[in-house]
Formats: structure tokens, C-alpha cells, sequence
């Protein structure tokens, strides 16, 4: 154990109780993904104004560019903000789509509450097998693990399907008993990234298919469900982006309605990335266009910042119903 670090020394909690709260709430815990300070204090600052418990999540690529020896003191910074601010809300710090028991290791070793191992590229007994294997590793250290079943299509980050393929119900209890997994990820009809469905003027969205969902509750009940790429592509800032500079035609998301019902159901954790990237990239380029002297990353990032905590407090209030439950 030499050379590790606890995440309670953080000051950091695993997702049990949050879990546990979300589920007897019918609410979803949000789990945004950072890169960067500005984003991480975002974050924080607009679950602490919404009294919302949150989960600090990062990929394997995201902790690479953070840095994984510094990482760890960003997320102990945003638990002591928390505090500073007057507020008592449960921040987790959580790995998102790790692929392998090297890296969800050596998360855990460095103050990781959580962990996810993503093994559905796998066939089933592999994914297991690999599951298990970091499940009883971070079990030995009190660290919570999401695993998946089911590929959802899209990029983001180094995530990457050009298929997707919804979750099996039937192979649902198997997985969580032979794993002994905290959460589960389904494939329901949720992408990864901005570009999320192929849907031409006047068409809508194809709904999420919350048949497989209640099969899946049916199938294990009372157990935590987890949302990847599940963020709307807010149409303001996708609209924001083109008018200043930017190209993104075509961009769409899922339907925020439908995520506040998958909220309300046995979805306890949605994992948000693409939005909040949108709200910072449409702030920036609105402040290139409008200013285009300046050149101080205070007066770019700072209005960015500020409408992150906006758009977290209107997730959180509106679509994930987890204001105030902190």
C-alpha cells in the first residue's frame, strides 16, 4: 500500500449512499465529466447552489491531461470549496470508462471513490471475468464500481462505437451476481457525443427505450441504473457556436423530458459530458467574436465558467431532479 492515498483523505465519499438517497427519491445523482480547473469549479459551484450531491468524473484520456499525480488535489480543492462555501453537499470522484484493471487500479491507489470498468466491447464471460477482477479489488478498499452492458454508439473521448447494441435483460442478474458490481450501465438508446442520432428538419428523436429499462428494474429491483451519453446538446449553445464562428449542423441530443423520466425510474446516475462542453465552447467563441483583442484567459474562461453553473443548475433543478437532496 505504499504510495497510495485513501480517498477519504480527500474528504471524498463512494456512491452507496448516494445511491441508496437517489433510488428511494426518484432522482439521478449527476456525474459531469472535467478536463480542466474552470470546469471542475463549475461543477462545484453549481451543485452547491442547487444543494445537489455530485459525482467529479474523468476518463482515462481526461485523467492523462489533468495529470494523474495532480488530479487528486483538484478533486481535495473542490471538496475543501465545498466547505469554504458554506455547504455540506457529498462529492464523489469517479472513473469513467476505464477499460482495464491496470488503470482502475491505479485510480483507486490515487484517491478514486469509484470506478468504472467498461468491459462490453467483451464478450460476456470476459467482461465478467474483468469486472470481477476490479470489483474485488476496489471492495478490499471500500471503492464503489459501475460497470456496462450493451454498447452505445458514438465518440467522445477515447470512447469510441460505430454500433450500437441495446442491453440484453436476460443477462442482467447474471452479470451483477457473478460481478458483485455497485451500478450498471444499459444500453437503452443513449450515444456518446454531440452527434447522437441522424434525424432530418421536422423529424424527432427516436425515445429511449424504456421498455428494456423497466425489464432490466423488473430483473434486479432496487439496484442502481447508470445513463451514459445522455446529455441533450442543448440546442442555445449549439446554436450559439454556429453563430459565432463555429460548425456543428446536425448536432442533437436526448430529449431532456425523457431523461427527467428516466430520472424518476431506476436511473440513478446520468453521466453528462457533451453539455458542458457546449455551454463553455459557446461562451468562449461568443467572447472571441465580440472581443476579438482580447487575450487574458480570465475574461474567456471565467464567462464560460459561469455558464456551466447555469446550465448544472438547471440540470440538476429540471432534469435530474437531484436539487435541494443533498
Amino acid at each position: 500500500m505504499a504510495n497510495t492515498t485513501h480517498y477519504k483523505e480527500l474528504g471524498l465519499v463512494n456512491t452507496k449512499d448516494m445511491f441508496k438517497q437517489a433510488m428511494e427519491g426518484r432522482y439521478a445523482i449527476p456525474a459531469y465529466n472535467f478536463n480542466n480547473m474552470e470546469q471542475l469549479q463549475g461543477f462545484i459551484i453549481g451543485c452547491v447552489e442547487s444543494r445537489s450531491p455530485v459525482i467529479l468524473q474523468v476518463s482515462g484520456s481526461a485523467r492523462k491531461y489533468a495529470d494523474p499525480i495532480f488530479l487528486p488535489f483538484m478533486a481535495m480543492g473542490a471538496v475543501r470549496m465545498v466547505k469554504a462555501l458554506g455547504a455540506a453537499i457529498p462529492v464523489a470522484l469517479h472513473l469513467d470508462h476505464g477499460d482495464t484493471f491496470e488503470l482502475a487500479k491505479s485510480c483507486i491507489d490515487s484517491g478514486f471513490s469509484s470506478v468504472m470498468l467498461d468491459g462490453s466491447h467483451h464478450p460476456f464471460e470476459e467482461n465478467a471475468e474483468l469486472t470481477r477482477q476490479v470489483v474485488d479489488y476496489a471492495h478490499e478498499r471500500d471503492v464503489t464500481v459501475e460497470g456496462e452492458l450493451g454498447v452505445l454508439a458514438g465518440i467522445e473521448d477515447e470512447v469510441s462505437h460505430e454500433v450500437s447494441h441495446y442491453t440484453k435483460p436476460e443477462e442482467v442478474e447474471a452479470f451483477v451476481e457473478k460481478t458483485g458490481v455497485d451500478s450498471l450501465a444499459i444500453s437503452i438508446g443513449t450515444s456518446h457525443g454531440a452527434y447522437k442520432f441522424k434525424v432530418k428538419p421536422g423529424e424527432e428523436v427516436p425515445p429511449l427505450r424504456f421498455d428494456i429499462l423497466e425489464e432490466v428494474a423488473r430483473r434486479v429491483p432496487d439496484f442502481p441504473i447508470v445513463l451514459h451519453g445522455a446529455s441533450a446538446v442543448i440546442p442555445e449553445y449549439v446554436k450559439m457556436i454556429n453563430e459565432f464562428g463555429g460548425k456543428m449542423d446536425d448536432a442533437v441530443g436526448i430529449p431532456e423530458e425523457q431523461l427527467r423520466k428516466a430520472a424518476s425510474s431506476a436511473v440513478c446516475k446520468i453521466n453528462i459530458d457533451s453539455d458542458g462542453r457546449l455551454a463553455m465552447t459557446a461562451m468562449i467563441r461568443k467572447v472571441f467574436a465580440e472581443k476579438p483583442s482580447e487575450f487574458d484567459p480570465r475574461k474567456y474562461l471565467g464567462p464560460a465558467r459561469d455558464e456551466l453553473i447555469k446550465m448544472v443548475k438547471h440540470k440538476n433543478e429540471n432534469v435530474l431532479g437531484s436539487a435541494g437532496k443533498a
